[in-house]
């Protein structure tokens, strides 16, 4: 669900169930990752991140990512538009 969409950047929340993903892609744009609550693996340039309810990650642009639940998650990304 995106809750703020500017010209600037946006902010969304997600919510997975344990096991589902999204696969490795790239974006053009840093992304702040907050988890919410739950815990989740984020791969970013192939190097496994654990993160759990709390903790926060950039995404660098252009640099391959992808995110695994591995419990239930959510969390909140906010994407910084250059």
């Amino acid at each position: 669900m995106r809750v703020v969409e500017q010209p600037t950047g946006n902010v969304s929340l997600f919510a997975f169930d344990k096991g589902q993903r999204l696969s490795e892609h790239t974006a053009p744009f840093d992304a702040l990752l907050n988890v919410v609550e739950g815990e989740a693996e984020i791969v970013i340039g192939g190097n496994p991140n654990k993160l759990t309810a709390g903790m926060t990650i950039i995404m660098p642009a252009n640099i391959t990512h992808a995110v695994n639940a591995t419990e239930r998650f959510k969390m909140v990304l906010t994407m910084i538009k250059k």
